[in-house]
Formats: C-alpha cells, sequence, structure tokens
C-alpha cells in the first residue's frame, strides 16, 4: 500500500505523463516586481520540443527599479525601443490559446499578465497548468503550516532534478527550466502502474 506521500509522487509522476502527451509549450516572465501595480518586461514562449517560438523584451508603463534590474539584469535601456505588452498582445495570444501552456508558479505569471493589460479587456482564458505544484507533489517536502506540500523554487527544483540549465531569471532560460522539470517527473526512475485505490 502506497504511503501518502509516495502516493502523490506516483499521481504527479502519472500527470506528467498525460501533460507530456499533449505537446505543451512552456511559458516564463520577467517583471518590473512583485507588486499589485507592476508589468512584464520580458516574454519567453518555447514549444514541445525545446523551440524558441517567442523571446521579446517588453516596455513597460514605468521605468523598471533598480532591485528588479538586479535579479534579471533587464535595464531600462534594453527596453527603451521595445513595444510595449498592448501591442505584442495580439502575437502573444496565437501562441497561448491553441495548446496547453506550463508555466512555473503560473498564478504569478497570470497576473502579471493581467496587469500589463493596462485595464484593457484582453481573454485571458487558457488551458494552463502549474509545474511549481505538480513538482510540490513529485518532491513530497510535506509543509505542515499549510497543510500541504511545500513550493520549491525554480532553481531548487533545477538543483534538485540535477538539470544543469541555470535559472538565469530570463524568460526563454527559465521555459526551457521549466520544460526540463516536467520531464523528468515524467521521466522519474520508478515502476508506475495505473491508478489503484486505496
Amino acid at each position: 500500500m502506497f504511503s501518502s506521500r509516495n502516493k502523490a509522487r506516483h499521481q504527479a509522476i502519472l500527470k506528467a505523463r498525460q501533460l507530456l502527451a499533449e505537446k505543451p509549450i512552456y511559458l516564463d516572465t520577467e517583471t518590473t516586481g512583485l507588486s499589485e501595480d507592476d508589468e512584464i518586461v520580458e516574454i519567453g514562449i518555447v514549444d514541445h520540443d525545446g523551440k524558441i517560438l517567442l523571446d521579446e523584451l517588453i516596455k513597460p508603463a514605468r521605468p523598471i527599479p533598480l532591485d528588479a534590474i538586479r535579479i534579471h539584469h533587464i535595464t531600462n535601456e534594453m527596453v527603451a525601443d521595445s513595444h510595449s505588452w498592448i501591442v505584442l498582445w495580439p502575437t502573444i495570444r496565437e501562441f497561448l490559446f491553441s495548446r496547453f501552456v506550463g508555466i512555473y508558479n503560473a498564478q504569478f505569471d497570470l497576473r502579471m499578465m493581467r496587469q500589463s493589460m493596462r485595464g484593457l479587456p484582453g481573454q485571458m482564458s487558457m488551458n494552463t497548468f502549474d509545474v511549481m505544484q505538480l513538482y510540490a507533489r513529485y518532491w513530497g517536502e510535506w509543509d505542515s503550516r499549510k497543510g500541504g506540500y511545500r513550493y520549491q523554487s525554480l532553481s531548487a527544483a533545477g538543483a534538485q532534478a540535477k538539470i544543469s540549465l541555470p535559472n538565469s531569471h530570463r524568460a526563454v532560460d527559465d521555459a526551457l527550466l521549466t520544460r526540463e522539470i516536467l520531464m523528468h517527473i515524467a521521466n522519474a526512475d520508478q515502476e508506475v502502474k495505473h491508478y489503484i485505490h486505496f
């Protein structure tokens, strides 16, 4: 009989295999910060086979703060001649609305996408799945305070999975790392049978 932890891991592996069969794409963004008025300054989208579909710097409405620049190294000079999110949105949307979209910490990126719309109408319903939540069940570190599996940062997950790609805080690199983490879960070296309910 499976322990709760082994069952969660088992289910995560099966789910990852199901998702990979859909040939998803992967998305990551870099932003001006974490708050409710921050915006996206870079987006990266990669295909299921690792091909780069989109790699764009985005000019925000307000300058990028120094604290954010220290993390992702995207400067105001780098985005000075870039398009705004509103201009790029139709192109971005074409990639997202016909595929499953894997995101590491999807709640954050989706919130930043909505904020970057700056109140303008935009269809945001997409078939997304959160690789961070899936990896938390796979890794199985219990957080007694929240009563669930502890989320691992993207860099921690990459290190735990012994993936050589860095968590560089650049959108394409981190989308590629997200892809590798999903593949790592799906290819876990253990026998996985069909669900057995205990």
